[in-house]
């Protein structure tokens, strides 16, 4: 390491790489088994929640969307009961606002009973509903004939919970070292980021957007690539607090995405979206600010090859550049209610959805991935519903690939 002797070095026991949910969930985990033992997170930016974790909707999904034989299923409805007693024991704020699920015709209705299957299965607690019953839950919400009903979907505010995550863990000796970007793994055991060498005794990467390139480094993550999408929300700007429940079309469960909806948020604000846009570098939040020309031609070389070989993939494409449009996205939003929408919308804040894609069958990757060797440990897919499985998903890792390794 003579070539970094101006670098400061700092001993750990754990290093967990990108302050998200993920990895703030995975530090309060490893805490309960090791109170003593040294544990420090590096991050580029100068605080938590400047990515998807903090740019998160903030719902917390009751688990019906997912196969029973996932991770996902396994996790969702665990994590949503953990995290609401976690904001109601520190008085964090909480909309119990539900949501329902509702059809457009009668194709729809058997992803409707699909879904309830799979609620069923997981334990998700959802009923079906006829339309006289979606009236008095939700009564501006429109379906066809039948309607799925979850109650224990809630909403919460993201960036509170991580910044009540970050308060118990500096309560508990956890360091957090911000303006230091990972850099590059400089031996057995060590790594360079920002000014600093951190040699540790087991390293986790938790980094979102870049895991599957930081698991590179460390051999592993080779059969995967993150393509990262755009997600924006419209925002009501009209007084009118016109509903009070979630209301989500049937999605496409063939893809990973819900689709055009309504979010009530905890202050009761009232969101339309989200789009899945293919972004053109990891971090193309607007413009053109943080552009890696590097980024640009990979995952365009990528993308190309997953619609040229994948036609579900081309026509996610093809309907989610319409999705630019605010009158598009209001207009789909439309179909979900029996009132005239006010045109008295803004874009909100954008979030980018690091979706992998396995290399090997040219496909979207639906279930959460872990790989890990005797070093390190890395998240590489913790999509949606990660924020709401994050204190279960988490202990399974700290316990499966940590504890049990």
């Amino acid at each position: 390491m003579s070539r970094f002797q101006s670098s400061k070095i700092i001993q750990t026991d754990y290093i967990v790489i990108g302050a998200g949910v993920i990895g703030l969930a995975i530090a309060l985990n490893l805490r309960k088994y090791f109170p003593e033992e040294r544990i420090c997170f590096i991050d580029k930016e100068p605080d938590i929640g400047f990515h998807a974790s903090g740019r998160n909707s903030g719902v917390l999904h009751a688990g019906f969307y997912y196969h029973p034989d996932s991770l996902k299923a396994k996790f969702t409805k665990e994590g949503n009961f953990e995290l609401k007693s976690y904001c109601e024991a520190r008085g964090l704020k909480i909309n119990k606002c539900g949501k329902v699920v509702v059809a457009k015709n009668e194709e729809e209705l058997e992803t409707l009973y699909e879904l309830k299957r799979r609620g069923d299965i997981n334990g998700a607690g959802n009923y079906l509903i006829e339309e006289r019953e979606l009236k008095e839950i939700e009564p501006v919400a429109k379906t066809f004939k039948y309607a799925l009903w979850s109650p224990s979907t809630a909403v919460i505010d993201p960036l509170e919970v991580l910044k009540s995550f970050k308060k118990d863990l500096i309560n508990q000796d956890v360091t957090f070292y911000f303006n230091a970007p990972y850099k590059k793994r400089i031996g057995e055991f060590a790594i360079l980021a920002g000014d600093y060498i951190f040699e540790y005794k087991r390293l986790i990467n938790s980094s979102g957007l870049y895991a599957d390139k930081i698991a590179q480094d460390f051999d592993l993550g080779h059969n995967y690539f993150l393509i990262p999408f755009k997600g924006i929300y419209l925002e009501f700007r009209g007084k009118d607090k016109f509903l009070r429940r979630n209301i989500y079309p049937v999605p496409d469960i063939k893809t990973p995405f819900l689709g055009v909806h309504f979010t009530v948020k905890v202050d009761g604000k009232i969101k339309i979206g989200p789009t899945a846009i293919p972004c053109l570098w990891r971090e193309n939040y607007e413009g053109v600010k943080n552009f890696k020309l590097k980024e640009f031609l990979a995952i365009t070389e990528k993308f190309l090859l997953l619609i040229a070989k994948n036609q579900l993939v081309r026509s996610i494409a093809l309907k989610e550049i319409k999705k630019w449009s605010k009158n598009y996205l209001i207009k789909e939003a439309q179909k979900l209610v029996s009132i005239p929408i006010d045109k008295s919308w803004s874009w909100a804040k954008a979030g980018i959805r690091a979706q992998l894609m396995d290399l090997r069958t040219l496909e979207f990757v639906n279930d959460f991935v872990i790989e890990s060797n005797r070093e390190s440990v890395h998240i590489l897919n913790a999509v949606s519903p990660g924020f709401t499985a994050s204190l279960p998903f988490t202990k399974y890792i700290v316990d499966s690939f940590i504890i049990n390794r």
